[in-house]
């Protein structure tokens, strides 16, 4: 059976190792620290999946705000351990986002997902989301 809580700092080190498997190097210092700033924000919540007592999977989500568009709730990241996929955990982590997001009264829960990421986006399609564009995303170092 899964067992779904609030994040807490002291998940950091295998939040981190979960990381990895989504391509995201993280020390559990860093993680630790970001947990601590979602967990101290009204506009951030992350959840936990655990199996036994073991944690194998995460989730975080916030909420967002843009001038054309009313606000809605954004998936920031989702991973469930390799090992553990194709059991409803994800479904289970995105339940819970959603109860948070009608807690906010927002209407539409977002997810962006890397276009190489092939089974993600059957995994999202499968559970209802549906797809609305295509993006190229940009970044630029601040110094």
């Amino acid at each position: 059976m899964v067992e779904i809580r609030a994040i807490t700092e002291k998940d950091a080190d295998i939040v981190a190792k979960l990381s990895t498997q989504l391509g995201y190097k993280s020390d559990v210092k860093q993680t630790t620290a970001r947990i601590k700033l979602i967990n101290n924000s009204i506009e951030n919540c992350a959840f936990v999946a655990l199996i036994n007592g073991k944690i194998v999977g995460w989730i975080h989500a916030f909420y967002t705000l843009r001038i054309e568009s009313d606000a809605f709730v954004e998936i920031g990241g989702l991973i469930v351990d390799e090992t553990y996929r194709n059991h409803q955990i994800g479904k289970q982590l995105i339940e819970n986002i959603t109860l948070w997001a009608k807690k906010q009264e927002l209407k539409k829960l977002k997810v962006r997902c890397n276009i190489v990421r092939i089974e993600s986006h059957k995994f999202y399609k499968r559970i209802g989301f549906k797809e609305n564009k295509t993006q190229i995303a940009f970044e630029k170092d601040i110094i």
